[in-house]
């Protein structure tokens, strides 16, 4: 990102600074920081509001089963007690806040048969992410002219109970920053690098799933793009520095909890 306003923004930002270690196609080099909380392998069942769809109640901890590195702030879970949800169907599960609400909606235009999704709020209605099964592949080309520079913030594998399509990375759960007039910020599970020498057209929450099946997405966004500045961001986050990116991800209570979620879910095959 030579000459461009990241780097202006980088080099005075300590935790920007920590937040380019973490930066490539495929997730974090040996030795990077892990700000993001592990989920807890041991619970105890709690009860909690009923979903749509099936949900059974379970209990976390909150607290993270690795050690925060050196320096380096931990983002830890701060739902006392967690409910799992399936679809009728029992296609699909995951863990969520016992008051989260989940909700299985009609899916869009052009999932291929036996599609899902799902989306997860909080009691007050705010839109946390959405579960979508049977998405069509999709390879949009990406010319240089259109291209942006990106960083991944975190990116913590974690094993995935579903049947594997051609995905370039095993699965992980990320936090990416694309660069346009702003920094943006999307979180979701994928196995697909993001672009090559740093750079993206748009960064896919996608895992790669059987081509009779389709693909998945759980995250904020399926596709996070670099925004013009008339267009709707949300539920996108737009930060003015990548240190706010990494403020974001380290510190908050919200993302720590999503990150458990998403990374609970269990996919049949």
């Amino acid at each position: 990102m030579t000459g461009s306003p990241a780097k202006a923004v980088l080099s005075g930002m300590a935790l920007a600074a920590a937040a380019v270690l973490l930066a490539g196609c495929s997730g974090p080099q040996a030795g990077s920081p892990a700000w993001t909380a592990q989920p807890e392998p041991s619970r105890t069942a709690t009860s909690g509001p009923a979903t749509s769809g099936t949900a059974s109640p379970s209990a976390g901890s909150g607290t993270a089963s690795a050690p925060a590195p050196s320096g380096e702030p931990q983002s830890v879970p701060t739902a006392a007690s967690w409910k799992t949800f399936s679809d009728p169907a029992k296609t699909v599960s995951f863990d969520l806040p016992s008051d989260w609400i989940a909700q299985s909606v009609a899916p869009e235009e052009g999932v291929l048969p036996g599609g899902l999704k799902v989306d997860v709020k909080k009691p007050d209605g705010t839109f946390v992410a959405s579960l979508r099964t049977g998405l069509p592949p999709s390879s949009a080309e990406c010319p240089e002219s259109a291209r942006h520079p990106y960083t991944v913030i975190s990116s913590v594998p974690f094993d995935l109970a579903a049947e594997g399509g051609d995905g370039t990375i095993p699965p992980r759960m990320v936090y990416r920053v694309i660069q346009g007039y702003r920094f943006f910020g999307s979180y979701g599970i994928t196995n697909l690098a993001g672009g090559t020498d740093g750079q993206a057209c748009v960064l896919r929450n996608v895992v790669r799933g059987p081509a009779a099946k389709g693909d998945y997405s759980f995250g904020d966004l399926v596709t996070l793009k670099a925004f013009a500045p008339e267009e709707k961001v949300a539920p996108a986050k737009a930060f003015d520095t990548l240190g706010q990116a990494a403020q974001y991800v380290s510190e908050s209570p919200d993302f720590a909890n999503v990150q458990r979620m998403l990374m609970s879910l269990k996919v049949k095959n």
